[in-house]
């Protein structure tokens, strides 16, 4: 674990010496979870900041008709829960769910937050990060939120697959939902993805297979 967790985000700047001691010192504890178990409910009070050291987690809300949709998706270095455990309330008002065999790394917040009376330099550096952390998820949240305004389906795809681009630098675009996920994180469903897909595809808007795209209108 202790070399897996150096290369985290959350522990940059961290050296490998100050390491086992930093880990200690934060109480840090790795959890295995199943596909398709809950780590967190919603409601549920949460005390801990997770870090995925492999797998896949999901944010999901869950509305009136028991429907549930992915409001983001979370992989290896990425944080989960640390919106509830840095704010004024600490019972979750989404659920979070292992999409794939995962491995975590959980941090007790108060350890995190609070500088230990040894008043280990490493401290800092973790608030440091975390901070930033929490600006980089607040961005791609703000992207979700730009994806939702749109008024149709595929005004929502294109957002979206635009967005993978800037970030992947590339006109073929690698996916990292499944038809299922994409379509709850877009707020549709399956079968009208689908279609609408097939559709831009017949256009000459995009080309597809399985998870890969090409865009063939810049």
């Amino acid at each position: 674990m202790a070399e897996e967790a150096l290369a985290l985000p959350i522990f940059s700047g961290i050296s490998k010496d100050h390491l086992g001691p930093m880990l200690k010192c934060l109480q840090a504890t790795e959890k295995k979870y199943k596909k398709n178990e809950f780590i967190f409910l919603e409601g549920e009070n949460v005390a801990y900041i997770g870090v995925i050291l492999s797998g896949q987690v999901n944010m999901l809300k869950e509305d009136f008709g028991g429907q549930l949709s992915v409001l983001a998706v979370m992989r290896n270095s990425e944080l989960f829960g640390e919106t509830f455990v840095c704010g004024s309330r600490q019972d979750t008002t989404v659920s979070f769910q292992a999409a794939a065999p995962t491995r975590a790394l959980l941090l007790p917040f108060h350890r995190v937050l609070n500088v230990c009376s040894n008043n280990c330099a490493f401290h800092h550096q973790v608030i440091t990060n975390l901070v930033r952390l929490i600006a980089d998820k607040n961005m791609l949240l703000l992207q979700k939120v730009e994806i939702s305004s749109k008024k149709t389906l595929r005004e929502k795809i294109l957002t979206y697959l635009y967005f993978l681009k800037g970030q992947q630098h590339s006109n073929y675009i690698e996916c990292p939902l499944d038809r299922q996920e994409l379509a709850g994180f877009l707020n549709a469903n399956r079968s009208s993805l689908s279609r609408e897909l097939s559709l831009m595809q017949e256009e000459g808007i995009l080309e597809y297979d399985r998870n890969l795209f090409h865009l063939l209108q810049t």
